[in-house]
């Protein structure tokens, strides 16, 4: 009795935090790569402002999950061959538990099995990988449940991740095969899964494949989840998977290279969707049904170049876009409605940028491959500082993106994460 009334307590505390003081999916509280905290650091280093740093066992391009006094995280552990779930105390960096998940860290050089990062609802956190290992564990460490959603029909390693809203978990497979693309809808606790549906698409050879994650967005009071890929953006109903409408006009002549890695945003009742490869990012209103047409598009940037993604995904804050590039080295910030770009700036160094933008606190903050970090006055896109938060002999590839919680910025680069902010 006392251990249960001691796990309610402890619930009730981790669920009186805002959903704005944590970071539970991967692109944040807002779904979209933002949050409203405040005084957030913009001076720290690897070892200025820093509140804690601990070793991790391996790489990985997913973003460290926050709730409350918890840090969850994905990794490969190297010397095991393993991929492992950990979890981590926000206050100190103490390790409080790690499980080695399955066997097996990659099936290519690009990436990792663990690329894709937990999702939790502030009672249980669910940790998916690549090889179609899905677990989930109480705050406490203990297993609540383990299944394979695979196997898969990919190129390179799959890398959606899965995403907690109002008490559903979300998970898209947009793969090849005929009839072999599904979105789940599912229980956390349980695992148990509440539906199922076939999305179609006319897509061919690669162009079927997505590796970004679905995304909630309400407007005009009707919730749906965004999807993206096999040639097309659609929308569906958060109860039943029921696909609302969908939009595919961009790929008229089905290339069947088109895979895609960013994941719609929306904002302003805009929708963004990246199409891949220095390709322009399309503009689509929200609020529609049924098959959509060109009508449907609000712009497209051809005449901004530099407003072009292949990887990342764009930020939405301060009523606007904030579009990385990594394929034409630019930051940009662009307005909703008519795809003005406010203003633009070239990214600094040398090395790519995957991992995506965070925008809050009047800031943009962006991390190349080498763990260097630009941070960016939003307003006007002035250049602050760039931070070096790796050592230049690391032959790291830094694509995860910086999570935010409690005014703390949480960074992971090749081998290390850091807690910064006292």
């Amino acid at each position: 009795m006392k251990k249960s009334l001691l796990a309610v307590a402890f619930l009730l505390v981790c669920n009186s935090f805002s959903q704005a003081e944590e970071w539970r999916n991967w692109r944040g509280p807002t779904f979209n790569g933002s949050t409203p905290e405040k005084k957030l650091p913009a001076e720290f280093s690897k070892t200025e402002n820093v509140a804690w740093v601990v070793d991790l066992p391996g790489n990985s391009a997913a973003t460290p999950i926050v709730c409350g006094d918890h840090v969850f995280i994905s990794s490969v552990n190297k010397a095991k061959d393993t991929v492992d779930a950990m979890a981590f105390d926000r206050k100190t960096g103490e390790l409080l538990w790690q499980y080695d998940v399955a066997k097996g860290v990659s099936k290519d050089t690009r990436s990792t099995y663990s690329a894709p990062s937990p999702t939790t609802d502030g009672e249980t956190v669910v940790f998916f990988y690549g090889n179609g290992e899905m677990v989930a564990y109480d705050f406490g460490g203990q297993q609540r449940w383990k299944k394979n959603l695979g196997p898969f029909a990919f190129g390179w390693t799959f890398s959606t991740s899965p995403v907690i809203f109002e008490g559903t978990m979300y998970m898209q497979i947009l793969q090849r095969g005929e009839g072999a693309s599904v979105i789940l809808g599912m229980e956390p606790k349980t695992g148990n899964e509440l539906f199922k549906v076939v999305r179609p698409s006319k897509a061919q050879a690669e162009s079927l494949e997505s590796f970004n994650t679905p995304m909630p967005y309400e407007f005009n009071g009707r919730k749906e989840l965004l999807v993206a890929g096999g040639d097309s953006l659609s929308g569906h109903d958060l109860k039943t998977g029921k696909e609302l409408w969908q939009w595919g006009t961009w790929n008229p002549s089905r290339k069947g290279d088109w895979r895609l890695v960013p994941s719609p945003i929306a904002g302003d009742g805009i929708i963004l969707v990246c199409a891949p490869k220095r390709d322009p990012i399309y503009a689509i209103k929200a609020g529609g049904t049924g098959v959509l047409g060109d009508d449907s598009i609000a712009w497209v940037s051809r005449e901004a170049r530099e407003v072009s993604s292949d990887v990342p995904t764009p930020a939405f804050y301060d009523g606007d876009f904030f579009v990385l590039s990594d394929v034409r080295n630019a930051l940009a910030r662009v307005e909703p409605k008519t795809g003005k770009v406010k203003w633009q700036v070239t990214t600094p160094g040398r090395k790519k940028y995957e991992a995506s933008p965070l925008a809050a606190d009047g800031k943009v903050y962006i991390m190349n491959f080498d763990g260097d970090i630009g941070v960016f006055n939003a307003e006007d896109g002035k250049e602050l500082r760039v931070i070096s938060m790796e050592g230049k002999e690391i032959d790291g590839m830094v694509r995860s993106s910086i999570a935010v919680a409690q005014g703390q910025l949480f960074i992971r680069t090749t081998n290390k994460l850091y807690c910064i902010g006292k």
